[in-house]
C-alpha cells in the first residue's frame, strides 16, 4: 500500500494533495483545526476545534473528534469530494443531490494529511448473527420445539417484519423473534407488539404464541416474558443448539436495562446489521 503523507502543508499543498488522491480514488485522512458546517434536510455549525476528517473513496465522509467512537457530522457513500482554497482557509466539500446535502469542512490549520491507495476486496465474515441462527431453526425446526413448521421469514405485520412467522404441532401461530446476544426487558416488548399485531390480523379468538430466541436473557426480561404469557428458547446462534452455561463466577449480567439485542427498536450495538442507515448527519 502507497501512502502519501503531508505535515504541515500550506493551505496550497494540501489542495495540490487532495486533489491528485480524489483523482487516484484514494482514502484521505486530515487532521487539524477547522469547522463544521451542514446544509441540508437540517442545518448544523460546528465552531472551530481539533479534529479528524476521514474521506473514502466510496463518498463517504467522516467527521471525528477526540471524544467517543461515532462522528460528530458525516455523509454517507455515494457523495462528491471536493477540495478549494477559499478566504485564506482549506475547504473539503462533500456533496450529495438525492436528497440534495451539502457539508464543508473548512480548515484554519492542517497538521497532517495522508492519502492511501487501499486495496481492501475482503468481506467480513460475520459468525453468530440473526441470520445463522434463523437458517438454523429453518434447516431443524425442531430445535426451536418438536413439531413447530416455519410458514415466513420478515412477514411484515403492522408493528414490523417478524423475523419468523410458523405453527406449532397444533396449528396454533408462532411469532418467532431472534435475538444474536443476551437482551433485557426491550426484547420482550418487541415480541408483544408482534403477537398483538397479528391478534388485530386474526382477530382475539384466535390464539397466537409469541417465543423468543436467544442465548441468554436478563431477569427483567424473563420476569416481563412470564407476565405476558411469551415464551424464551435459550440458542447459541453460532451452533443453533443450547447455549452451554457458563460458572455463575465467571458470568457476567450485561444490564437489566436491556443488552443490546438485534431487532430495530433500538437494541442495536451498532453492529450495521439490522439499524437504520441514518443518513442524517
Amino acid at each position: 500500500m502507497t501512502v502519501n503523507t503531508l505535515h504541515r502543508p500550506t493551505h496550497r499543498d494540501a489542495l495540490v494533495h487532495l486533489e491528485a488522491a480524489f483523482e487516484r480514488g484514494d482514502m484521505v485522512t486530515i487532521f487539524g483545526r477547522c469547522t463544521v458546517d451542514y446544509d441540508g434536510r437540517a442545518t448544523s455549525e460546528l465552531g472551530p476545534g481539533d479534529r479528524l476528517v476521514v474521506l473514502k473513496p466510496d463518498g463517504s465522509i467522516l467527521v471525528h473528534t477526540d471524544e467517543k467512537r461515532t462522528p460528530v457530522n458525516w455523509q454517507p457513500p455515494g457523495c462528491t469530494h471536493s477540495a478549494s482554497v477559499r478566504d485564506g482557509r482549506l475547504r473539503v466539500r462533500s456533496t450529495r443531490t438525492s436528497p440534495d446535502e451539502r457539508l464543508d469542512v473548512q480548515f484554519e490549520r492542517v497538521e497532517q494529511c495522508s492519502a492511501y491507495a487501499v486495496n481492501d476486496r475482503s468481506d467480513l465474515e460475520l459468525v453468530g448473527s440473526e441470520e445463522d441462527l434463523r437458517q438454523h431453526i429453518l434447516s431443524d425446526p425442531d430445535s426451536l420445539e418438536p413439531g413447530f413448521e416455519p410458514l415466513e421469514t420478515e412477514r411484515q405485520s403492522d408493528a414490523g417484519a417478524i423475523d419468523i412467522f410458523g405453527e406449532d404441532a397444533d396449528g396454533v401461530p408462532v411469532v418467532v423473534e431472534l435475538k444474536r446476544r443476551r437482551v433485557g426487558p426491550s426484547a420482550a416488548s418487541q415480541l408483544r407488539r408482534y403477537v398483538d399485531a397479528l391478534h388485530r390480523e386474526f382477530g382475539d379468538h384466535e390464539s397466537v404464541r409469541g417465543v423468543l430466541v436467544a442465548p441468554s436473557v436478563t431477569e427483567r426480561a424473563a420476569d416481563m416474558l412470564d407476565r405476558e404469557g411469551l415464551e424464551f428458547v435459550a440458542l447459541d446462534p453460532e451452533t443453533g443448539e443450547p447455549p452451554v452455561e457458563e460458572d455463575e463466577s465467571e458470568s457476567r449480567d450485561e444490564g437489566e436495562g436491556g443488552d443490546s439485542g438485534d431487532g430495530g427498536d433500538g437494541d442495536d450495538e451498532v453492529t450495521g446489521e439490522d439499524g437504520d442507515d441514518g443518513d442524517d448527519p
